[in-house]
């Protein structure tokens, strides 16, 4: 008994962002599968979670195995298939806080694969690397776009703001990338950051 809780235990404070995601949508209301999904692609969940086909479903069933939700009700409209309606428990609920309250105050281990790619960018012939980071910056530039749109529709609902500071920490994230690899492109062209090539075993 004792280690079935320490599981569930281990398991609460690991609860993915996707899990995160699909418990804040049963406590604003019991919903099934389907408008879950529909829902989370109306929030562009996929900003934060990585959703991948079947993924939803898969959390849903590790939730309820968990007795994080649990089911409520079925419905039926017509001839299509019947659809099962889940809402959180009590446990779920506190699942939930506890874990946001990690995230939050935690700083977790994260390995961006930018950073990755910079710290080989000398491995790179100059203007190839050049290439890489301009083709990066139009794609940022292109991103950075959509969410001042995206800021611009938020801003013009009667939402209050704190309920879109995940999309606005993202929209800022993007536009400081956006500034600093443009900032680093005009450094290596210009000569501030002097190009050193990678010096080879025949070489050296």
């Amino acid at each position: 008994m004792n280690n079935q809780s320490e599981v569930t235990r281990e398991d609460d404070v690991k609860l993915t962002p996707l899990a995160m995601a699909v418990l804040e949508l049963l406590i604003e209301k019991p919903m099934h599968p389907y408008e879950m999904a529909q829902v989370l692609r109306t929030r562009n969940i996929e900003a934060r979670a990585n959703v991948k086909p079947g993924s939803l479903y898969h959390a849903v069933e590790r939730l309820e195995a968990h007795g994080h939700i649990e089911v409520v009700d079925t419905q039926r409209e017509g001839r299509r298939p019947e659809r099962t309606v889940y809402g959180v428990t009590e446990a779920g609920r506190d699942a939930f806080v506890e874990r946001a309250k990690a995230m939050i105050g935690t700083i977790a281990p994260e390995f961006p694969e930018y950073v990755s790619g910079l710290s080989a960018l000398n491995e790179l012939d100059r203007e190839e690397a050049l290439d890489e980071l301009r083709t990066r910056a139009l794609r940022l530039r292109a991103e950075d776009a959509a969410d001042q749109v995206i800021m611009e529709n938020l801003a013009a609902k009667p939402l209050p703001a704190i309920y879109w500071l995940d999309v606005k920490f993202l929209a800022d994230r993007r536009a400081f990338e956006l500034a600093w690899t443009n900032r680093l492109i005009e450094d290596i062209t210009t000569g501030r950051v002097a190009w050193v090539p990678a010096v080879s075993e025949d070489e050296a």
